[in-house]
Order: C-alpha cells, then sequence, then structure tokens
C-alpha cells in the first residue's frame, strides 16, 4: 500500500513537474498566484486590499479583451461595452425585480452574452480600423441612451444607487465594530475576486491554447487561407466575441456588487471612452495574446499609479516647505491630472507606460517568460553538451583499457 502511495506521489510530482515547472508562463502564474493567496495574511491597510480588489476586477476584463484581439485579431475599442452592460443589466435586474446577487449576476452575463452576438454579426462586416471605429460607437450609443432614459428607470448621470455588495455587513454596530467588520468584508471580497480571476483566467487560457484558440490563431494570421481550409470564420469570430463578452460582462457584475463602486453604477463610470482604453493599456503593458499579459498588466497599473501618486504628493509638500508654494499646491491640488486617479491615468504614468512599452514591446510579463525560456534552453544545451562529454570520456577510458 505504501509502496503504491510512492508511486502516485512520484508520477503526481513528474506530471507537476512537466506540466508546471518546467512551462515558464505556468511557473510564474503559480508563484503569482501563491503570492496574491498570502498576501491578506500580511494585515495590509484596507485601501490597499480595496485596491487589489479592483486590480483582480480589471484582470478579468483586460483578460476577456485580449483572448478577442490578441487571438482572433478582431481589434474591439469599445469593451465598456459589455462591462457596462453586465453592470447595467445586474442593477437593473435588482432596482426594478428585486432579484439577488446570485440571480441578477449571471442574468446580466446572459445579457451581455447576448449583446455580443447582436455587435458581433455587423462587426463581422468590416475589418480593421473601421471594426475599431464600428466597436467604440456602441458604448456611447449605450451611453446615450441610459443618459436619455428617465430618471427613475437608469437614474441618468446618477446611475443606480444603494446596490447590494458582496458579504454585507451588519447595521447598527459602533464605529469600532464597523471599522472591524468592513476590514473583514475587503478580505472575504478579495478572496472571491481572486477565486473568480482565477477560474476566469483558467478558462480564458484554455480556450486559448485548445484547438479553438489555434483556429482562432490561423484567422488572426491569414484570414483568406483558412477560409479556404474550411474553417467557418464567421462561426469562431462570433464564439471569441461571445467568450469574450462573458468574462467582460462578468467584470462588470464584479465590479457592481464591489465596494469598489460604492454601490452606484452610473454610465459615465462604466461605459466611458476611459474605461474602454484601459484593456488595451493594461493588454500592451502585460503583453497582448498570452491571457496571462494583461492580468500582470492591471496589477502594475494600480500600484504603478498609487506609487506615483504618493511621489506627486510628497514633492509638493516638499516644494511648499521649501518657498514655492503656488507650484507646491499646484501639484497638490492637482495630483489626479499628473499622476492618476484610481483607473485613469495621469501624464506622468502614461510617459511611464510608453517607456515601458519601448523597452519591452512585447509586454512586460511577456518579455520575462521569454527571458526563462531563454535560460531553460541554455540550461537544456548546457546539460546535453555535458552528458555528451561525459560518454566521449567514458568510451576513451573503454579504449584505453
Amino acid at each position: 500500500m505504501m509502496k503504491m502511495a510512492l508511486g502516485y506521489l512520484r508520477r503526481a510530482y513528474s506530471i507537476f513537474t512537466s506540466r508546471v515547472i518546467d512551462v515558464p508562463p505556468r511557473l510564474l502564474s503559480l508563484l503569482f498566484l501563491l503570492l496574491l493567496l498570502v498576501f491578506p495574511v500580511t494585515k495590509p491597510e484596507s485601501y490597499i486590499l480595496g485596491l487589489m480588489i479592483q486590480a483582480q476586477i480589471l484582470a478579468v476584463f483586460a483578460a476577456s479583451w485580449d483572448l478577442l484581439v490578441g487571438r482572433s485579431g478582431q481589434l474591439s475599442l469599445g469593451h465598456a461595452l459589455f462591462f457596462g452592460v453586465g453592470a447595467y443589466a445586474s442593477a437593473l435586474l435588482f432596482k426594478h425585480f428585486s432579484l439577488p446577487m446570485w440571480a441578477s449576476i449571471p442574468l446580466g452575463i446572459i445579457a451581455c452574452l447576448l449583446v455580443a452576438f447582436l455587435v458581433g454579426f455587423p462587426c463581422l462586416r468590416v475589418k480593421g480600423p473601421y471594426l475599431a471605429l464600428v466597436t467604440l460607437a456602441f458604448p456611447i450609443i449605450l451611453l446615450t441612451v441610459f443618459l436619455g432614459l428617465p430618471s427613475d428607470i437608469a437614474g441618468k448621470e446618477n446611475g443606480i444607487t444603494n446596490l447590494p455588495v458582496f458579504f454585507p455587513i451588519k447595521e447598527g454596530l459602533d464605529w469600532k465594530a464597523q471599522q472591524i467588520a468592513l476590514y473583514q468584508q475587503n478580505v472575504a471580497q478579495y478572496y472571491l475576486m481572486l477565486l473568480l480571476l482565477f477560474v476566469s483566467a483558467y478558462i480564458l487560457y484554455r480556450i486559448a491554447h485548445s484547438k479553438t484558440g489555434i483556429i482562432l490563431v490561423s484567422i488572426l494570421d491569414d484570414e483568406v487561407a483558412s477560409k479556404a481550409s474550411g474553417i467557418n470564420i464567421t462561426k469562431y469570430k462570433l464564439m471569441a466575441f461571445a467568450v469574450s463578452g462573458i468574462f467582460g460582462g462578468l467584470a462588470g457584475c464584479l465590479y457592481a456588487h464591489s465596494n469598489m463602486s460604492g454601490g452606484i453604477v452610473a454610465p459615465v463610470g462604466t461605459l466611458a471612452l476611459t474605461t474602454s482604453f484601459l484593456p488595451v493599456i493594461l493588454t500592451i503593458l502585460g503583453g497582448i495574446g498570452t491571457i496571462y499579459g494583461p492580468i500582470a498588466g492591471a496589477f502594475v497599473l494600480m500600484f504603478l499609479g498609487e506609487i506615483l501618486t504618493e511621489i506627486v504628493s510628497n514633492l509638493g509638500e516638499l516644494m511648499t516647505s521649501i518657498g514655492l508654494t503656488s507650484l507646491g499646491q499646484h501639484l497638490r491640488w492637482n495630483v489626479s491630472t499628473w499622476a492618476g486617479s484610481g483607473t485613469t491615468p495621469g501624464l506622468i504614468f502614461m510617459i511611464i507606460v510608453i517607456i515601458l512599452v519601448i523597452k519591452w514591446p512585447r509586454g512586460i510579463a511577456r518579455s520575462m517568460v521569454d527571458k526563462l525560456e531563454d535560460l531553460s534552453e541554455e540550461r537544456e544545451l548546457e546539460e546535453r553538451g555535458k552528458s555528451i562529454w561525459k560518454r566521449k570520456k567514458r568510451n576513451s577510458l573503454v579504449h584505453e583499457g
């Protein structure tokens, strides 16, 4: 019995080594996942936990865009459509039909699936920059519709308020107990978002590296040759739109019911152009066509923006203290312009992003994976050379004997 158990353990270790340890993207993903799992144990501030939750939601959003653009090559600049439809569908179902989250979120995702099919059909008739312009128009149209509806339906500019959030806290607590409960709520939401991020990334990664993913890449490389090979181009492009819409809508639903939204879903925050550009920035920053690249880019965006905000604020205080009062006040009062505010990048942030993209045009995460693969190949060549040298030495000793 013991021998059998050891045999199973050796086999499991061998499979784990060959499928995870020896594959750089999976190895880095595993290490990153372990780091995220133990992060709340360090007792970070509630604000930092909130940033992590926001980064996880953005990671799901950006990964869904990467599957559509990085794999099938359908350039979309209106991905906020799915984010906004998911958030608004769940919010409207709660407001007008009093549906709980466990019912409104799946229905919101189904609404995004239907929208993906409706948008996908007209988008298949155009390509390249024309496709980008068409997709860019859809969230703007929906934004205009929501702003034009009566306030008792969609709330106009103020949006829909008083939405339920994940793991609600009890009412009537004193200030200290409420702070403790809020922190525990953030931790619970953090692990929920981490679980959904892991599941979403795994599904998207499996799709990207499946037979369907290979067909999508073939369409990206040469659509005419793929069509000549008997591939149903329309079917697979619509499939890419549908899968991307599902996970983009999931990100919108998660945002609507997390602490990050404050229980408010407004059209300007969910359907704005900046929301459509966010997955583009994250994917290019992390590495397009990888699925793991946009996830890394989401965390880089969040913490790089936070670090720059702190630097600009301290610089403003320093200039005020040395007599440059007007300049110091300008920096402190306009931190969002220079460093950024939340998910809205500022001037300095965008300059740094441009430098990073020039330095690593394939993306930060993808460059790290390529470096690990190069080191792995060098190690294999070195080990192969050593084994050949040992064999020659052994053969020479045999001949001498």
